[in-house]
C-alpha cells in the first residue's frame, strides 16, 4: 500500500533535483526521504529518477507521474491550509510576491480593504520566480520574465528610471555623451545588486558599451538607496514612481541628465492553471488602476 507521504517526498524530489534539498525542504533526514523514493519505484516498478553525480534527473516514467500526481497534492494541501484558516469564509486570501519599492508602490494600499487578507512574500526577481512555481504565491510583480513551464505574464506597468544624485553636486554642463560617460564613470555609484542589471542598461542604451564601474554600495532597497542619496554616499539609477513621493520643498537629491532616461516594463506572473480565476483577476484589476 502507497504511503501519501512517498508521493509528498518524490514531489520534492523532482522540484530540487537533490534527495538532501529535498529532505531540508520537508524538515526530514536525508535517509528517510531516501527511504521513501525507494519504497515509491518499488511500488510502481520503474526507477523515477536517474542518478549522475549529485544530481537526480526524473525518467520519462517520473515526469508522467509527476505530472499526475503534482496538481492533486496542490489541491489536498490548499484544502488543509482552508480548513487550518481562521479567517471568516468571505475573507478572500490573495498570496502575493513582490519586491519592496513595489509593495510600497502598490500591495501597501490594498491592505485597508475589509474583505481582503494578504500573505506577503518580499524578494529580488530569481526569488519571486521560485516561490511562484511552488505554489507559495499566487502571483508575482517583478521585472523579469523567465521562460518557465505553466507560468504566463501579463503587462503590469512601465517604469522609468533616471541618474539621482546627491543635492547640490557640480554636474557637468554638457551634451557630449563622452564627457558624460566620464563623469559617469568617476562618481561613486550605489547599486541595488552586484549585477548591476539597471546600470548596465542605461550603459548600453546610451554609450553603446558595458560600464567599467564598481558601486561603492550594494543596497537591496530602492527606498533606502535614496535615503542613501540624501546622505551624500553616491548616486544610483531610481524609478521616477518613487521620487515622486519624495519631492520636498527642500529637496536633499536631483535629478543628472534628466534627458537620458531608460524603460522598464512590470510583469504580473502567475500560474497558467489560474488564469481564469476570478479572484487572481479581480486583484490584478486593481492593484494596476492604483
Amino acid at each position: 500500500m502507497v504511503d501519501f507521504e512517498w508521493y509528498r517526498s518524490f514531489i520534492a524530489i523532482y522540484k530540487h533535483n537533490s534527495v538532501s534539498e529535498a529532505a531540508k525542504s520537508r524538515i526530514m533526514t536525508q535517509p528517510a526521504m531516501s527511504q521513501h523514493l525507494a519504497s515509491l519505484e518499488a511500488e510502481v516498478g520503474e526507477q523515477l529518477f536517474s542518478r549522475a553525480k549529485r544530481r537526480l534527473t526524473p525518467t520519462e516514467r517520473g515526469k508522467q507521474l509527476y505530472s499526475q500526481l503534482a496538481p492533486l497534492i496542490e489541491s489536498l494541501e490548499e484544502a488543509t491550509m482552508e480548513l487550518k484558516s481562521p479567517l471568516p469564509p468571505t475573507l478572500k486570501v490573495m498570496r502575493v510576491g513582490a519586491s519592496p519599492a513595489m509593495f510600497i508602490e502598490r500591495i501597501l494600499k490594498q491592505l485597508s480593504r475589509p474583505d481582503l487578507s494578504i500573505i506577503s512574500h518580499l524578494g529580488t526577481a530569481d526569488e519571486l520566480l521560485e516561490l511562484l512555481k511552488e505554489d507559495r504565491v499566487d502571483l508575482i510583480l517583478t521585472s523579469k520574465k523567465f521562460l518557465s513551464p505553466g507560468i504566463e505574464y501579463v503587462r503590469f506597468i512601465d517604469e522609468s528610471f533616471v541618474v539621482v544624485a546627491p543635492a547640490g553636486t557640480e554636474v557637468p554642463n554638457t551634451v557630449k555623451l563622452k564627457e558624460r560617460e566620464q563623469w559617469l564613470s568617476e562618481q561613486r555609484w550605489i547599486s541595488y545588486g552586484l549585477e548591476l542589471p539597471i546600470i548596465r542598461r542605461y550603459w548600453r542604451e546610451h554609450f553603446k558599451k558595458r560600464p567599467l564601474i564598481n558601486p561603492v554600495h550594494i543596497i537591496p532597497s530602492l527606498h533606502l538607496i535614496l535615503c542613501a542619496i540624501e546622505e551624500g554616499a553616491g548616486l544610483s539609477l531610481l524609478p521616477t514612481y518613487i521620487l515622486e513621493h519624495f519631492k520636498q520643498n527642500e529637496q536633499r537629491w536631483e535629478i543628472v541628465f534628466p534627458d537620458m532616461l531608460i524603460h522598464n516594463e512590470l510583469l504580473i506572473g502567475y500560474k497558467s492553471k489560474n488564469k481564469h480565476s476570478l479572484e487572481i483577476t479581480e486583484f490584478m484589476k486593481t492593484i494596476k488602476l492604483v
